[in-house]
């Protein structure tokens, strides 16, 4: 078996290449990335890539044919992650998360490539905490990384058949440890401050709901998409993926953080306006499709792993938000110092 994961420089991808390296140890694996955070290790005794067969720098949104002969599955990792950056670069995102994923997915039927695997999102429920949402519910979404996913589940369903099988994964909030980390998420972002800071701020009123998955918890499910036959689920597949009980407030995330961190100080932001990105997800669909591919790691044992970790690379950052854990910051830094161009392109030196 050949498989290709685009964006697998990134926060998910690092946990994405074990877990496959894991299941598939005779599999061609590889990995094809245009590089923007392959720098920002965590671990630099062991780069993620050494269990690829090979690694193609390169942009998804210049792929050919041929990088694509004699593949089985794709899985498409890549996009401008999160909602600071959507906002900033709406146009690059809807480029990337989008048009590419789309022109990805075309060029993969075209070449016999098997199953096709998309990283959507959760947060495409937008303002929507009445109740557990299933993907069969109405959706609300309010950002542009929001909107870049539900552009790319509707344009793929037409696409899948009885030769070209596709699930879209809509993806709790992502969370947990990684070769490449992030801390411009939330959970991250707790953990982070209460060891450098002392203390948790919480922008909102803390009453938001937001799933929770850790990432390698996200990579079990890619596993499961990767194998999945026709007969669970359809041709074409959307599916919650995360558990009932990571459904989350914002507050009792910092709590949470501080029964393991203990004498840290939380901050409510009392008087902030209201945070519309709020939704609960039912996830009974994934339970019932994937019962060996549940998440196996809860809020406590994820709290735990960050702590162990950041204190074992000896973090101390308390600006934290200006360095390179902030993908706004080092995309932008990469802007700055003229090493992309205003298309998100390498410039030559």
């Amino acid at each position: 078996m050949k498989i290709m994961i685009f964006g697998n420089l990134g926060y998910v991808g690092a946990s994405v290449v074990k877990q496959l390296r894991h299941s598939f140890p005779e599999a061609d694996l590889i990995g094809y990335d245009i590089g923007y955070f392959a720098h920002c290790l965590t671990h630099p005794k062991l780069s993620p890539e050494v269990f690829l067969n090979k690694q193609i720098f390169a942009d998804i949104r210049k792929v050919k044919l041929i990088d694509l002969e004699g593949i089985d599955a794709v899985v498409d990792l890549a996009a401008i992650s999160n909602d600071p950056m959507g906002n900033k670069f709406e146009q690059i995102t809807l480029d990337i998360n989008y048009k590419a994923a789309i022109r990805l997915a075309q060029l993969s039927k075209q070449t016999g490539v098997k199953h096709f695997v998309y990283a959507s999102s959760c947060s495409i429920y937008g303002a929507a905490s009445e109740y557990p949402k299933k993907e069969t519910d109405e959706i609300n979404p309010l950002t542009a990384y929001a909107k870049s996913k539900v552009y790319t589940e509707k344009e793929l369903e037409p696409m899948a058949d009885t030769n070209f099988t596709v699930t879209c994964l809509r993806f709790a909030t992502a969370c947990g440890w990684s070769d490449r980390f992030r801390l411009d998420l939330v959970l991250n972002d707790f953990v982070a401050s209460a060891l450098a800071n002392g203390e948790i701020t919480i922008l909102s009123d803390g009453t938001p709901w937001r799933p929770m998955i850790n990432t390698k918890d996200m990579a079990r499910a890619i596993n499961w998409a990767i194998l999945r036959k026709k007969s669970n689920g359809g041709e074409f597949l959307v599916v919650n993926a995360g558990s009932n009980g990571w459904n989350n407030q914002i507050k009792p995330l910092a709590e949470a953080v501080s029964e393991l961190i203990p004498n840290i100080k939380i901050i409510v932001n009392s008087n902030a306006a209201p945070d519309k990105r709020s939704y609960r997800v039912n996830f009974d669909l994934f339970k019932k499709l994937a019962p060996d591919f549940q998440p196996i790691h809860n809020l406590e044992s994820t709290i735990a792993e960050i702590k162990t970790s950041l204190i074992k690379m000896k973090f101390n950052d308390s600006n934290f938000r200006e360095s390179d854990f902030i993908r706004l910051k080092v995309i932008t830094d990469l802007l700055d110092q003229g090493l992309l161009n205003k298309n998100f392109e390498w410039q030559t030196v």
